[in-house]
């Protein structure tokens, strides 16, 4: 059996390594079909998948122990990621900072409203589908007002309203076309791992 102890360490390091490399990302802008992005947007929506996987087969407590614990060290390794990758001190700093401003506002928020609509209605896609979509859109804006808003970043600062929609859109339909059934076949095969630990 495995217990909420054991696995609190593994669902940490996860985090940490998937906001980490996030942040990296958001450092890599795409245009395509002039669409304005940035390649974060592949990669964020798995925090809010195990996250909600958490939250189902572990409980909401555990969901926001992980959060809390990840939080400053996902913070500390973006900044380093980010200055290794000679982005200057203060760029690298604020998309930090602005990532676990984001991270913990629209994870917390997903949590809370997963938790509410999985208490409402009894279909397992319903509340990993509506927490998805709210929480990728106050994230995106969050951090991209937070990281870009008059940056020394000229194209980010100039571009990051646009940015931060099509981001949010893609995020979205990332999560609920890919995501989602990787959410429903992960709760099937590990509900029974994890049933007795709640």
């Amino acid at each position: 059996m495995i217990t909420k102890k054991k696995i609190l360490s593994p669902l940490i390091i996860i985090h940490i390594f998937i906001i980490t490399l996030s942040n990296f990302f958001v450092s890599i802008p795409l245009e395509f079909l002039k669409i304005k992005i940035t390649l974060a947007a592949f990669v964020f929506p798995l925090v809010i998948v195990l996250t909600d996987l958490t939250v189902r087969l572990l409980g909401k407590d555990l969901a926001q122990k992980t959060i809390a614990f990840s939080f400053p060290f996902a913070i500390i390794s973006s900044i380093i990621i980010l200055y290794i990758e000679n982005n200057p001190l203060s760029v690298s700093l604020r998309i930090g900072f602005a990532s676990g401003i984001a991270y913990v506002i629209g994870i917390l928020l997903d949590i809370n409203v997963f938790q509410f609509i999985r208490e409402r209605y009894s279909a397992w896609w319903i509340a990993p589908a509506l927490s998805t979509v709210l929480s990728n859109i106050i994230d995106s804006y969050t951090f991209f007002f937070s990281a870009f808003y008059n940056s020394e970043n000229m194209y980010m600062s100039e571009n990051w309203v646009e940015i931060a929609g099509y981001q949010t859109i893609i995020k979205i339909i990332i999560g609920i076309v890919f995501f989602l059934p990787i959410y429903g076949i992960s709760l099937n095969l590990l509900s029974r791992k994890f049933i007795n630990s709640k």
